[in-house]
């Protein structure tokens, strides 16, 4: 297998920080690697040096295969905000484009436009200015796509894509025959792609094949290793130290050999290896106290330039309730908050109508995708004047004195999140919270939210944050449409394959119904119906449509939000036996047709 990538000797600093130093690493054709580092740690600076967008500061050897071609996914991707969409991509293309033939040029502005539409950006006229930053991030990502590169390098790709858009993109990757190295802290995304995962820790790599759950075992076993070679060292400093008291202090060459081994081991004795990661262990969990009254919604719409985002929404939302929101990026999920949280200013456009009633011991902490108002030139400390707390959030002592301006992006949302953990809120909305956080922050954060005291709504395309955290999800449809589903992330994602099949099924069994005349006129009719399997199938044809109005009774009931938790599961339980009813009867409906 051909090596596509080495890499020899390697380092960066910034100022008085090691990044990493004298790094080396292989990339095999057919490697499909996630590098993995906490925040700050030069996981965005090693794929810039290797892109060619930066230089390592010692020299060091970067040699790609010869005739490979590269593309690099940037987190922010350089555009005209004039072009179209299509203009966009095609010029961004066109170093490499302008050498395909005729033939060629087509079939790769067929492979666009096929990737567009994947994406659900169908509008490929529409301007880069009038682009959401999902929606950019989508344009980026067709670009890289559609050079059929050799090497994909790509950083945070699933940042600001919505849940519809990553899983097409995971379905792209995975069918592709591209080598990759990503950055990622999408822990689903990372398990349906890689196959190799490498960390950079402490300056250094290391290297473990398998998915994450094999990491995170492996990792473990290497740390356990470590610090019992530690406790081993331990041992034999103590005999030795034994020796330096008791043996007089002897000028022969061995015995200053051993005395030189003797400081030698004190050093590494004194290397335990201890994971830095943020400690919300004595974060105030939500202690404010919450009442009944949370917020409730009635009849709430709202309109934006003739568009329709929320249409007559009406729910009450419950103490401790777990709520995850989830849809296309654009659908109205932001909006949706800003409107529960009073932030939205009718001065700046739109039209609300409905109410919204806040309870009177509402205190409701923001983590927001623009939320982050912090004066850069004040230092870390300045920002937030609490030392205990910071370090707990991994600011060390050196770090405090620095500007904010000098914080990596995930550095300034790790102190962006402490700022809002210490409103004590008893209502914590999370608007895509898992952006630019790295893996050990957001698993620190996830235990900490599984015991938060308060009610919680989160904005996630984060699939395992949603199923840790979340007790059912509002859908964000599309023209103003909510729909409530009781249940996790991923059982929500069953219940629409499920849904498409039997749809599926449904339209087959209605176009089998509109020519059942003809077909029994047909002379291939292998059988006539006996006088009983008429009778079942006039009963089926009447039991059908019964069934399927009570299945929409049901989901309009459950779509409500003004149900008590006893009635929710009395009609769950309901939904799920019309359902099943539904399959049995339409099956052998199809098999009396037959």
């Amino acid at each position: 297998m051909a090596s596509y990538l080495q890499i020899e000797n390697i380092s960066k600093s910034y100022g008085p920080k090691v990044l990493f130093e004298n790094i080396s690493l292989n990339v095999n054709e057919g490697d499909k690697i996630a590098l993995i580092a906490p925040n700050g740690t030069g996981k965005t600076s090693l794929l810039r040096i290797l892109a060619g967008k930066d230089k390592s500061d010692s020299g060091g050897k970067i040699l790609f295969l010869k005739d490979i071609r590269i593309a690099f996914l940037e987190q922010e991707y350089a555009y005209d905000p004039d072009k179209t969409i299509m203009r966009q991509i095609m010029d961004g293309s066109e170093e490499w484009t302008r050498h395909l033939d005729t033939e060629h040029w087509y079939a790769y502005e067929r492979r666009v436009i096929e990737l567009l539409t994947g994406f659900g950006l169908t509008d490929r006229d529409k301007p880069m200015s009038e682009l959401s930053g999902g929606e950019v991030k989508r344009v980026a990502i067709t670009e890289m796509l559609a050079s059929e590169a050799d090497f994909f390098i790509m950083d945070e790709p699933t940042n600001h894509l919505d849940i519809d858009a990553i899983e097409f993109l995971e379905e792209e990757l995975t069918r592709s025959r591209c080598t990759l190295l990503m950055v990622t802290h999408d822990r689903y995304f990372l398990d349906s792609i890689c196959n190799i995962v490498m960390e950079l820790d402490r300056g250094n790599l290391y290297t473990y094949r398998g998915n994450y759950r094999n990491f995170l075992e492996k990792r473990a076993e290497r740390i356990d290793q470590y610090n019992a070679e530690t406790d081993k060292v331990r041992n034999i400093l103590r005999r030795e130290l034994e020796w330096m008291h008791s043996s007089p202090c002897a000028r022969t060459g061995k015995a200053k050999a051993r005395k030189n081994a003797f400081y030698g081991l004190k050093e590494r004795a004194g290397e335990v290896y201890r994971e830095k990661s943020v400690d919300l262990k004595e974060m105030p969990a939500g202690t404010t106290y919450l009442g009944n009254k949370v917020i409730n919604c009635r009849d709430l719409s709202f309109w934006w330039n003739g568009k329709c985002y929320l249409d007559r929404f009406t729910y009450n939302f419950q103490r401790y309730e777990r709520v995850g929101i989830v849809g296309r990026n654009a659908a109205g999920k932001t909006t949706f908050l800003n409107l529960l949280t009073g932030g939205w200013d009718p001065s700046l456009g739109g039209e609300m109508s409905g109410t919204i009633d806040r309870g009177e011991s509402l205190r409701i902490g923001c983590y927001n995708q623009s939320g982050m108002t912090f004066d850069e030139d004040q230092t870390v400390l300045e920002t937030v004047n609490d030392t205990h707390l910071l370090g707990r959030f991994l600011f060390t002592h050196d770090m405090l004195s620095s500007k904010v301006a000098r914080l990596s992006g995930g550095e300034k949302r790790r102190l962006y999140l402490l700022t809002v953990l210490m409103q004590q809120p008893n209502l914590l909305i999370l608007d895509e919270p898992t952006n630019d956080l790295d893996i050990v922050t957001l698993n620190i954060l996830e235990e900490y939210l599984k015991e938060f005291k308060g009610s919680l709504i989160i904005v996630s395309h984060d699939r395992h944050f949603l199923d840790r955290l979340v007790d059912h999800l509002f859908v964000f449809c599309g023209d103003g449409v909510v729909k409530d589903f009781i249940g996790s992330y991923s059982q929500y994602h069953d219940y629409l394959k499920e849904y498409e099949k039997e749809k599926a099924a449904r339209e087959k069994a209605a176009r089998t119904r509109e020519t059942a005349p003809k077909q029994a006129e047909a002379p291939e009719r292998k059988r006539k119906l006996s006088w009983k399997e008429s009778r079942e199938l006039e009963e089926l044809e009447k039991a059908l449509p019964e069934l399927e109005s009570e299945k929409a009774s049901i989901e309009e009931k459950l779509s409500g939000g003004l149900l008590d938790p006893d009635e929710v599961r009395k009609l769950s339980g309901r939904y799920s036996e019309v359902q099943a009813l539904l399959d049995e009867k339409e099956t052998r409906w199809l098999e009396l047709q037959l």
